[in-house]
């Protein structure tokens, strides 16, 4: 854009009769505005995260939900920016979720998922994979996310430990690796999840529906499995020692 304007100047130059002193003003009111341009850009995605932050901390939901959906937009944008602000929206879901430990858990399997909680994982749950660095992993354990709706979701090794998705909507979502022992997943929804490596030792998923699951290679020691669907489920290579198929 700037080239453009340059290049303007020197066709209006040609054709008015702009002295030399008056074209070096032009020319360093332009060279500023580039540096200011450049500044800008580079500072803005920062400056932007800092506030996010600051509203993020004192938030109300009608507040954070704006924020996240421009998190979201800085980490699409700005790839260098893209793990930092993963890592923001997963620690603000742990601050905002109340654990619920498994002898707690009432028979309630869903639960009304805040908004803006919501929203923070669906950020991560669509976000780009790709930029994700390499031996880093997304801590989402000991959170209640009941009832959470995480449809076709992207959890690839994400920690969900003893994390309550009891009665989640978990369709088609890709959890090949994830740690989710402990976790209480009891009529959760796992239609044709990929699952495959994934830690469920100790996992509670009576009642869940894994028709069509890929299980293969998941660790499934001492799971509670009493009244799960395991129809056409990919079990090949999956660990299912003490696993408790009955009461």
């Amino acid at each position: 854009m700037l080239t453009v304007i340059i290049n303007y100047f020197h066709t209006i130059k040609s054709i008015l009769s702009i002295n030399n002193s008056q074209v070096s003003k032009i020319y360093l009111a332009i060279h500023n505005l580039q540096e200011k341009i450049q500044q800008t850009q580079y500072k803005y995605p920062k400056e932007r995260l800092t506030i996010a932050l600051e509203q993020l901390e004192n938030h109300s939901i009608e507040t954070s939900l704006p924020v996240i959906k421009d998190l979201e937009q800085i980490a699409k944008n700005h790839a260098h920016y893209h793990w930092i602000i993963m890592d923001i929206l997963t620690s603000f879901i742990r601050k905002n979720t109340l654990y619920i430990c498994q002898e707690k858990v009432t028979s309630k399997l869903s639960a009304k998922v805040r908004a803006d909680i919501q929203a923070a994982l669906t950020v991560i749950a669509t976000r780009d994979v790709n930029k994700d660095p390499e031996n880093e992993q997304l801590d989402l354990s000991h959170i209640d996310m009941r009832g959470v709706n995480l449809n076709g979701a992207n959890l690839q090794k994400i920690n969900l430990y003893q994390a309550n998705l009891a009665g989640a909507n978990l369709i088609e979502a890709n959890l090949a690796g994830a740690i989710l022992s402990a976790a209480n997943l009891e009529g959760a929804n796992l239609y044709l999840a990929n699952l495959e490596g994934a830690i469920l030792s100790a996992a509670n998923l009576k009642g869940a529906n894994l028709k069509g699951a890929n299980l293969h290679c998941a660790n499934l020691y001492l799971a509670e499995l009493q009244g799960t669907i395991l129809n056409d489920a990919i079990l090949d290579g999956a660990n299912l020692r003490e696993a408790k198929f009955s009461e």
